[in-house]
């Protein structure tokens, strides 16, 4: 059976999986969310109606990061996005992790506070979610040191999860000179064809970044 991927191409969760399937080349039947068949179908799936929603046969997989292991384990490609060796799988695990709530979250922050009307907005957590970037950025500019990916030599799952993270993180709060590491990590990510091609799939809806979508990447 085909493996069926319920996505959208500019959410950055989506991106996230889309890029360790296009890393291994898996096939997939792409099930595009935003038409009414399509969300139905989802919601069946998932009420909670979060995405991506990977079906695998009888099997229904949430969530991102359990989605890009679950390939590993049954669709497995040339590219090991999660170590065979424990110890490594946690360095992996870990960059995952950090990018999804401490840049991916805070990020959102951003984003969604400006979907809300004026009277709803909220400055003081905007104001966190932009304090919670700096230090993430500056603790990531450290961490890159000697590193050529997020949890060492080889790309993974981490850089899966710092890809979209990253991309979205500098449009609403730009990367500065003060971490050279995360910028040339961030154009290294942006180089990568599976990333790559999961940007240029997204560029049709570009106008709907509610801040508005800055004219590069």
């Amino acid at each position: 059976m085909t493996l069926k991927l319920y996505a959208h191409p500019f959410s950055s969760y989506c991106q996230k999986v889309l890029t360790a399937l296009y890393e291994n080349g898996t096939p997939f039947a792409y099930r595009m969310l935003g038409e009414e068949r399509t969300d139905a179908e989802l919601e069946a799936l998932w009420p909670i109606k979060r995405f991506p929603v990977l079906v695998d046969d009888d099997r229904t997989i949430m969530e991102a990061i359990v989605i890009i292991e679950h390939l590993g384990l049954y669709h497995p490609g040339p590219v090991r996005l999660i170590p065979q060796d424990p110890k490594e799988a946690l360095d992996v695990r870990l960059m995952d992790r950090f990018f999804d709530n401490y840049v991916m979250t805070p990020m959102q922050k951003i984003v969604f506070d400006c979907i809300r009307q004026e009277k709803d907005r909220d400055p003081c957590g905007v104001a966190e979610a932009r304090a919670m970037l700096d230090r993430a950025y500056g603790w990531l500019d450290k961490t890159l040191a000697g590193r050529e990916w997020a949890a060492g030599a080889s790309f993974s799952a981490a850089d899966c999860a710092a890809a979209p993270s990253l991309f979205y993180a500098d449009w609403v709060h730009p990367v500065g000179e003060a971490y050279p590491r995360v910028r040339d990590y961030r154009q290294k990510l942006l180089a990568r064809p599976s990333f790559a091609r999961a940007v240029d799939e997204a560029r049709p809806y570009r106008h709907f970044f509610p801040p508005g979508a800055p004219d590069r990447d």
